[in-house]
């Protein structure tokens, strides 16, 4: 007779890696995957609009230390580089980023709901209710960076210091799964946890958390669902409140 229950059910749980650090498997559904998938196709193609300026910034790899990253990047809402945010593109000739629409803050609060109700999370926020209720309210993330990861593509551990605000980073991804190792705030050596990120899976970070280093080793091929219709690499979006005036989208 087959087990009611797989060893990989039984570990695909919500779980708080670290306090403030908190893994929502399957927490998107397939609907949601795939408009997610469609939407980074549109806002990754420059659009003109009026009086010359352009929308949309095309997927690229940015140079960290005069190396090209292996990912490839758009964003919504503030244009990222050289470790700091910008409203426009001069490599892109001076483009603009689209707006991060209003559902997609939403998704952001969503997130943090789900992430941290003291069930999941018992370490970090633990608010009651009402605070709880309020503080998931206050999140307002205005820039959304969007990394496309080829097959063989990675990122190193790095911190996301390049906020003003402390609220926590919200992250969803698609596609074929990868390894997320979550490490601690103070270097990027060990002690660090591998967490396999599969597609619709959520992952936060906040508060203790909120500037630990992580990085993506690796990707595992041929994991994307069939479904998805997206068989190739890893979409991973990423949303932070930066704390900055708005930049004018």
């Amino acid at each position: 007779m087959p087990a009611l229950f797989s060893d990989a059910d039984l570990v695909r749980q919500p779980r708080e890696i670290y306090p403030g650090c908190v893994h929502v498997p399957g927490w998107l559904s397939m609907n949601q995957q795939r408009f997610l998938v469609g939407e980074f196709f549109r806002w990754g193609q420059t659009t003109p609009e009026r009086e010359g300026i352009s929308r949309g910034i095309p997927p690229h790899s940015p140079e960290i230390y005069g190396k090209k990253m292996s990912v490839r990047l758009t964003s919504l809402g503030w244009h990222w580089s050289d470790y700091a945010y910008r409203n426009d593109a001069p490599e892109f000739g001076g483009a603009q980023p689209f707006a991060v629409p209003d559902w997609l803050q939403r998704m952001g609060r969503q997130a943090l709901d789900a992430a941290y109700q003291p069930s999941t999370a018992p370490s970090w926020p633990a608010f009651d209710g009402p605070q709880h209720a309020e503080w998931v309210s206050s999140y307002c993330p205005d820039v959304a960076l969007i990394n496309y990861y080829a097959p063989h593509a990675s990122m190193g551990m790095h911190q996301d210091k390049d906020e003003r605000s402390s609220m926590p980073i919200v992250s969803v991804s698609m596609g074929n799964t990868g390894v997320f190792r979550a490490g601690n705030s103070e270097n990027k050596n060990m002690p660090f946890e591998d967490i396999l990120l599969a597609s619709g899976d959520l992952i936060v970070f906040g508060g203790p958390s909120r500037f630990m280093y992580h990085g993506v080793p690796k990707i595992l091929p041929d994991t994307s669902p069939a479904e998805l219709n997206f068989p190739e690499g890893r979409i991973n979006i990423t949303l932070r409140q930066t704390g900055l005036s708005p930049a004018g989208n």
